[in-house]
């Protein structure tokens, strides 16, 4: 069953990443100041929402609240394509490769695997992240993006590709990196164009 709106999607989705990411679940606390929402009770009618069509689960364990992501078969795994290089640094040119890698499937939430593509990651500017050098990010194609969102973002005139964060300022676009060393990209929007949002991270062990 899906979510009813998309803001239960994209709580659903923040949960699934943030947990991943962590190892544990996000608080109300956490997901309101992700969302920009001041009212926890907000979140609380969305989080209960989610719970009614079986998409969350709570648990308490002494006397700790916490949320439990739902998922269909954690140990199922879908082939998704390995497209080529992506800088999390300067931008770098664009490297194609013709190559698939083994996701865990609860990686993706709710997005189809057929919708996303990996880039292994050059650089460490989203290393605040917990991005680093030599990982796997993991794409849903698509060209729309909120204020905020970890986009892939190519850069027209050169040709490059970079992962950052994404902000409008009027006819600008900024490209925050996650590193407090590096400072954002500015650049006029119709010399940006986006070409995936980031939905997950694989680490090699080798």
């Amino acid at each position: 069953m899906l979510p009813r709106t998309q803001r239960q999607k994209d709580i659903l989705d923040y949960i699934t990443r943030f947990s991943e990411r962590h190892g544990y679940e996000p608080s109300y606390a956490q997901i309101a100041r992700h969302f920009g929402v001041k009212s926890r009770a907000t979140i609380a009618k969305h989080i209960a929402a989610l719970e009614r069509r079986g998409l969350l689960a709570r648990k308490h364990e002494d006397g700790s609240f916490a949320l439990n992501v739902t998922v269909d078969d954690p140990n199922a795994l879908c082939e998704v394509k390995l497209l080529g290089r992506i800088a999390a640094g300067a931008p770098l040119d664009v490297v194609e490769c013709d190559e698939t890698v083994a996701v865990p499937r609860f990686l993706l939430g709710r997005v189809r695997p057929e919708r996303v593509y990996a880039l292994k990651v050059k650089g460490d500017s989203m290393i605040d992240e917990h991005i680093c050098d030599g990982d796997i990010a993991l794409i849903e194609n698509r060209t729309d993006a909120r204020d905020g969102e970890i986009v892939v973002a190519l850069l027209v005139d050169q040709n490059q590709a970079t992962l950052k964060r994404l902000y409008r300022r009027g006819v600008n676009v900024e490209l925050h990196p996650a590193n407090s060393q590096l400072q954002p990209l500015t650049l006029p929007a119709n010399q940006i164009s986006v070409q995936g949002i980031f939905r997950g991270l694989l680490r090699p062990t080798a």
